[in-house]
């Protein structure tokens, strides 16, 4: 009889403290070889799995980088490649549900942890919109502008013209420095106040305008530039 492969068995223990601790406990690569389980079936996913640590530094990275730079690890193809990308759904699904059960303002902890998963790892610039009702339910979520790897070209009256068209009563920006640091610049000040402006002289109120970075977030609110 052939001498089944050993790492079935890591499988199985692995696939036994999964379901006893619910994952707690498990580092970053265990996780990614759960995941690496279903797109590999019949291969030793360990050495895989701390290869992509030893790349991109977290599991979170992991699930979020491109494609092609995912490619560049040996043994990670397209079945690999969908694995990863489902658990990254799955957790901008479940992140994204819990923002719409209840108005904004009222679970903004929430708010941010969807914006994270969302927006943090993210190579490039983008710039999203939250539209709110009266009630400060959440209307409509838009990526408005994606730029490069410290820009976004933002157009204020795009803005505007968007949230009359939804019929919003509040609107919340966001967006990411792909460098980590969440500190504005200047242009980021500058268009915030004149999105403020416009969008007053409307009816609609800019509640936030919040910066997303890797090592945290900056909320003009907070920080009393709005």
């Amino acid at each position: 009889m052939a001498r089944k492969p050993d790492y079935l068995g890591h499988r199985k223990r692995l696939r036994q403290r999964f379901m006893k601790t619910g994952g707690d406990g498990l580092a970053d690569y265990e996780l990614l070889e759960m995941l690496l389980f279903l797109g590999l079936p019949r291969r030793d996913v360990k050495p895989i799995a701390k290869a992509l640590i030893r790349k991109f530094g977290s599991f979170a990275e992991v699930i979020s980088a491109e494609d092609a730079r995912l490619r560049e690890v040996k043994g990670v193809g397209e079945s690999a490649i969908v694995a990863l990308k489902i658990a990254r759904a799955a957790a901008l699904r479940l992140a994204q549900e819990r923002v719409l059960e209840k108005p904004v303002i009222n679970s903004w902890d929430v708010l941010l942890d969807y914006c994270r998963a969302a927006m943090a790892y993210e190579k490039t610039e983008q710039f999203r919109i939250l539209f709110l009702d009266k009630k400060n339910m959440l209307i409509a979520d838009e990526v408005q502008q994606k730029g490069t790897v410290d820009h976004t070209p933002v157009y204020p009256r795009e803005v505007v013209k968007r949230a009359l068209e939804l019929g919003a009563s509040a609107i919340i920006l966001v967006h990411n420095h792909p460098s980590g640091d969440p500190t504005p610049s200047v242009d980021d000040i500058d268009i915030t106040r004149e999105i403020e402006d416009l969008v007053s002289k409307l009816g609609v109120q800019l509640h936030d305008h919040v910066i997303i970075g890797k090592k945290g977030h900056f909320s003009f609110k907070s920080n009393k530039i709005l």
